[in-house]
């Protein structure tokens, strides 16, 4: 439980709030995607990343546990079919779903994206020790249980 007295940075919730510290995080991903010759985005690297772990999921669970509506989530699995990275396939059992699976390519660009994304990461955390960063991500866990 939290102390009442506890009087939280209203400036840092601000920030957390209106999305500028993603924002900051998003900004310097894609710079470095680009530096890296990545053509994806952002946006493009939630879904990868989600196909990466769990491939040939429908479009709704992809909606739901990235947490975009079906119209974003139609637009960036167009673009990355566009791009060859993944494909969709009509289910079997129900004819209004699709799963959606990563082709070679996007299965080969795993690696490379994974090292830029940790990269990013890493600048992002400069200067904080590991018992700060542990705590930081108890917090935001703690936090998004909370919220979801």
């Amino acid at each position: 439980m939290i102390n009442p007295r506890f009087d939280p940075d209203i400036h840092l919730v601000f920030a957390i709030l209106n999305g500028r510290v993603s924002s900051a995080i998003n900004k310097r991903m894609a710079l470095n995607f680009k530096k890296a010759e990545l053509a994806i985005t952002p946006e493009q690297w939630t879904v990868l990343l989600f196909l990466w772990e769990h491939d040939g999921v429908t479009q709704i669970s992809l909606c739901k546990d990235t947490f975009r509506d079906k119209p974003s989530m139609s637009r960036l699995i167009n673009q990355l079919e566009k791009k060859g990275l993944v494909i969709r396939i009509a289910s079997k059992d129900d004819k209004r779903a699709n799963h959606i699976y990563l082709t070679d390519k996007g299965k080969v660009l795993e690696p490379k994206v994974r090292d830029v994304t940790r990269q990013t990461l890493l600048e992002a955390l400069d200067g904080l020790d590991d018992d700060v960063m542990e705590l930081a991500q108890e917090t935001l866990r703690v936090i998004f249980k909370n919220l979801t």
